[in-house]
């Protein structure tokens, strides 16, 4: 009878309000793991730009301020729409869902193709902090170590967000086989707390990337 009312509901779990609040909440221990991850590189990042100060604000005045302002705002906005679908289908729009999911997918595309072409010109600008470096002197050593940060930050983010991506695919392929309604529409929930994760680590990455640097 269980299973006629609620197909979705796993049999170790009492009923769908049990489900759901396992679900949500494994999905916020998992990115309390995710904050300690990132929380310790950050943490390096500024303990390293306190010894350093005078190399990490020269290497950052090397980045590329308009990508990372424009991929910043791409996000933020991806974050949004995504909302906007967990509203539709509270109100059992699973259609409207798929239509903000695949435009959700286009702006994060956006942000990756961005991402691509600034390490292309990051690259191509000598700014890799391995082998011939674009600046010399005193400053050499600390911005070194900043574009060693930087390349690691970015490159997580990036996985991340590719990770996100491939979820949502999923989130699309699920809703179009009618699996949500206003009724059970918890992975999307789940689904949407890790997009907004991902958003806010781009939004802690941006000043220190992009700002603090030309501020100095």
């Amino acid at each position: 009878m269980a299973e006629e009312i609620a197909p979705h509901l796993h049999f170790q779990y009492a009923d769908t309000g049990h489900q759901e609040e396992t679900a949500i909440a494994g999905m916020w221990l998992f990115l309390a793991t995710e904050v300690l991850f990132f929380g310790g590189l950050l943490l390096g990042w500024m303990v390293s730009r306190h010894w350093q100060q005078a190399g990490f604000d020269a290497g950052g005045r090397e980045t590329v301020l308009w990508i990372g302002t424009t991929n910043l705002v791409v996000l933020i906005t991806s974050s949004f729409v995504y909302s906007a679908g967990l509203g539709f289908i509270e109100a059992d729009q699973p259609r409207r869902l798929v239509q903000c999911c695949a435009v959700t997918i286009g702006l994060g595309t956006i942000f990756l193709a961005l991402k691509l072409y600034e390490w292309h010109i990051d690259l191509s600008e000598h700014l890799f902090p391995a082998g011939p470096f674009k600046l010399h002197g005193s400053e050499a050593d600390g911005a070194r170590l900043f574009w060693s940060f930087y390349f690691v930050a970015t490159g997580l983010h990036a996985l991340h967000l590719t990770v996100g991506l491939g979820v949502l695919c999923w989130v699309i392929r699920e809703a179009r086989k009618g699996a949500y309604s206003a009724a059970w529409h918890t992975p999307v929930e789940v689904v949407g707390l890790y997009w907004s994760f991902v958003d806010i680590v781009w939004i802690v990455l941006y000043p220190m990337i992009y700002l603090v640097g030309r501020g100095t």
